[in-house]
């Protein structure tokens, strides 16, 4: 007997969050690399860099669109997991946080990619000017402050929604929340330390593939 169109699709979700979950993970992460490698420290930045990395750096602002699109699909199987068991309080700390979150990298994203464009209009006179500075700030700004205390807030209401209704271990959990400490507190100005989000999602993506997998094979 061929199972219902309901359960069919239910089976499939959690396949198609983990495989958002590990696409954004490695989408975001290959772009923030490139940009990081490219931009040369602040301090002793010149712009050289534009002209020899505007190719790949271009290619990497071009990515994080792709990567926010997996990411918005990760939050919204990670929502129908949680089921009619779902807490509105901390579903609504959940979801804001990760489209702000979203909002943020976006934000970053295209600050990154001004700086590309306007270089390509005027490349002798904009690395020395302070609006090239200020667009490097403001990349900078976004990724180690604002989108870094956005993903804490979204692991610390992920974590909250998983000890409550019981979808997730409990190991899985409370290692969700020393992450979240780690990121909201962190003073770096490296913007390297907002891969430590993307590596959780990878790794609970990981989790939840590995476990729906292995319990299809038992049934």
């Amino acid at each position: 007997m061929r199972p219902k169109a309901g359960v069919e699709r239910r089976a499939a979700t959690p396949l198609a969050g983990a495989a958002a979950g590990i696409l954004f993970a490695a989408l975001f992460t290959v772009s923030v690399a490139i940009i990081v490698t490219s931009m040369h420290e602040l301090p002793t930045d010149t712009g050289a860099w534009l002209e020899t990395d505007a190719g790949r750096f271009k290619f990497a602002v071009g990515l994080m669109p792709f990567a926010g699109l997996f990411f918005l699909w990760f939050i919204a199987v990670a929502r129908e997991r949680l089921g009619k068991h779902e807490d509105q309080f901390f579903a609504t700390v959940f979801l804001g946080s990760g489209l702000l979150f979203l909002a943020m990298i976006f934000g970053a994203a295209a600050s990154a990619g001004a700086i590309a464009a306007t270089y390509t209009s005027d490349p002798s006179g904009f690395t020395s000017s302070t609006t090239y500075v200020y667009a490097r700030q403001m990349v900078g700004q976004i990724f180690t402050v604002y989108a870094l205390r956005m993903a804490a807030v979204f692991l610390i209401s992920q974590a909250t929604l998983w000890l409550r209704t019981g979808v997730m271990p409990k190991w899985l959990a409370y290692p969700t929340y020393v992450v979240a400490v780690v990121l909201l507190f962190a003073t770096t100005q490296a913007i390297w330390i907002v891969l430590v989000f993307p590596a959780w999602v990878f790794l609970i993506s990981v989790y939840i593939l590995v476990t729906h997998l292995r319990s299809g094979a038992e049934v």
